[in-house]
This record gives C-alpha cells, structure tokens and sequence, in this order.
C-alpha cells in the first residue's frame, strides 16, 4: 500500500514539474546561421568552403534578417523583415523602414516560400521516428544533448543545447520541444555525393549596427504614433 502510494506521489510530482516548465522568450539578440561543405569528405577535410547564410536580429518576435551573398563575402543580397510566418522585402537601407507603413503597403509572403537566407520549414525532420540517442557531448564549452538519424543514403546528428530560452527563429521546433532546447547544430553526411555538411545556428546577445538603427528608429515611431 505504502508502495503505491510512493509511486502515485513520484508520478504527481513529475507532471507538476512539467507542467510548471515555462519557456523563457529571449527579447533581443542576434543569430548568426553558418555552414561548411567538405567535399569529398571521405578523402580527408581539406577541400572546405564556408558559407554565411543568414544574419539575423531580433527584437521579441521581429526579425530583421540580412542575407550574405554566399559567393561575394561583405556584399548583402537582400533584407527583409520578418514577423507571424511573413517576410516583407526592406530594401538596401532598413535604418529608414517604417515597419507599419511596410506592413501597410506590402503583401507579406510566407516564409517557407523564401528561397535565400535563413530556412523556415513546417515540416519534422525526416526519419525523425527513427532516430536513436547519443552521449551528450561538450562543443565550444557548451554541453550538448545529441541524436542520430542513419539511413541509406544520409546521416545526420543533431545537436541540442538544453535550456528554457527560446528565440524567435527556429529550424525544428519540434524536436526543441522533445529535447527542452535549442537545436544548435545539425552536421549531414551525404553518403552519394561524399559530402559533408555542418549546419550552425550561432545565437548572440547583441544587436550588429544595422539592427540597432533599425529597431531604435522603429521603437521612435512607435512611441511617437501613440501619443
């Protein structure tokens, strides 16, 4: 009976303290998304090329993401705003976007049609349902949970760093959700063309000059269209 009731209590206190985790939105910052392509991996990992693939910052759940062109390192291809699954097109100079008269004037396109810059996807990974847990692990003295997901053609692993801290963007929310963190890392080995590929999704406390310009000029208007 004592028995019981122990286990009855354990169970109690494991959906209380599930049901009390609450997520910590981050209210400002930056992330960075950055890639590596080994080619002919299996041959050594000399012949690389990185490629910066979005600059993104936020403020709460507005993004302003500038996006790199990946052969012209220094030269912007394009800018956008982002916000509620739409992107809308800034132009070369975002310091002097109103983002209510943006909202106003332009048809927002959804973000998973965007074709540069940072990924947006609705979708699991794939062959998530067969995933198997590995060690954690320490990378860039951060401790990391990880899982791998091995198939005919592909194998992947997946790095998460555990924490109640999320941000407005995210490329598998749901394995975030599973993992209680932040996917961080994904490193691919096409097993076809020999390739190897590390995907980092870098986070940063701070604004990059632009972005301050930008959401200090918009949090003026703000202020100044309430009064």
């Amino acid at each position: 009976m004592k028995k019981t009731s122990s286990l009855k209590l354990l169970f109690f206190i494991s959906l209380t303290l599930v049901s009390c985790r609450k997520e910590i939105k981050s209210q400002q910052g930056g992330i960075d998304m950055i890639s590596n392509v080994y080619f002919n991996a299996s041959k050594g990992l000399n012949q690389m090329q990185t490629f910066h693939i979005s600059n993104m910052n936020y403020s709460n759940d507005s993004i302003l993401e500038i996006i790199p062109d990946l052969n012209l390192p220094g030269i912007n291809v394009e800018k956008n705003f982002i916000k509620d699954s739409l992107y809308y097109p800034i132009g070369e100079n975002p310091e002097s976007a109103i983002i209510s008269e943006l909202i106003k004037k332009e048809k927002g396109k959804l973000v998973y049609n965007k074709k540069a810059g940072a990924i947006f996807s609705k979708e699991e990974i794939p062959n998530y349902k067969n995933r198997r847990m590995l060690s954690d692990t320490i990378l860039f003295k951060k401790n990391y949970k990880r899982f791998e997901i091995n198939s005919p053609w592909m194998y992947m692993r997946f790095y998460i760093y555990p924490t109640d801290t999320i941000f407005p963007y995210s490329l598998y929310r749901h394995a975030e959700i599973d993992y209680n963190g932040r996917l961080e890392r994904i490193d691919t080995y096409n097993k076809k063309t020999d390739a190897f590929v590390t995907l980092q999704i870098i986070p940063r406390k701070e604004w990059d000059d632009e972005a301050k310009d930008f959401f200090s000029f918009n949090h003026y208007i703000k202020q100044n269209e309430s009064k």
